[in-house]
């Protein structure tokens, strides 16, 4: 009898541990539904060619990246319980090219989309992690590249650095702060673009 109650706690726990309880432990994330905008202003008036965003190679994941300042900011860290669905270069690829499409009264393309525009735009992704300055404050840090190219080279070039303050020390928090992050450096990178491509 002693026997039989111990297997089925066993059995039970087993049960727990494979269970949907450790599932919803998980937790993943992308960047959301973009922001309603009804009277977005059209500052883009000439066909854009986006290149896909390059990133340093540790950051070629799905990993939600942390820095713990205060003890050693040479060292990213990844939340072994939260990612985002792809790789951040892919996901803020995919939000900054849905911004420029809604500010651009032209087409923004992809290279495969086999479109010869006068202008493409290269991105560089430097940094795109939550920062701890201490542990219950932390920050949302991006650091973006942007070559503007024409046919005889690059025609201009220019550096973003975005800081966001997170709202709670945890991924969820870090998560919405690099959105929040992410969508500024799209609004900076269009007031750019708009200097640069005149009508």
């Amino acid at each position: 009898m002693l026997r039989a109650a111990l297997l089925l706690t066993l059995a039970l726990l087993a049960g727990c541990a494979l269970g949907p309880q450790s599932r919803q432990g998980m937790a993943s994330y992308d960047f959301g539904l973009p922001r309603a905008e009804k009277d977005a202003s059209l500052r883009l008036h000439q066909d854009l060619v986006v290149a896909e965003i390059s990133a340093p190679a540790w950051m070629d994941n799905a990993g939600i990246y942390y820095r713990l300042a205060y003890q050693d900011a040479t060292r990213p860290e990844a939340y072994s319980l939260s990612h985002w669905v792809m790789s951040p270069a892919a996901l803020l690829g995919q939000r900054l090219r849905a911004r420029l499409a809604r500010a651009s009264s032209a087409g923004v393309f992809v290279p495969s989309d086999g479109v010869r525009a006068g202008h493409m735009l290269r991105l560089e992704l430097e940094e795109f992690s939550q920062v701890f300055d201490t542990p219950d404050k932390s920050r949302a840090v991006l650091r973006l590249r942007a070559s503007l190219i024409r046919q005889r080279g690059v025609e201009a070039q220019q550096g973003f650095n975005i800081e966001h303050a997170a709202d709670t020390p945890n991924a969820a928090g870090g998560v919405r702060a690099l959105i929040a992050a992410s969508d500024a450096a799209s609004e900076q990178l269009i007031d750019w673009l708009a200097l640069r491509l005149k009508k």
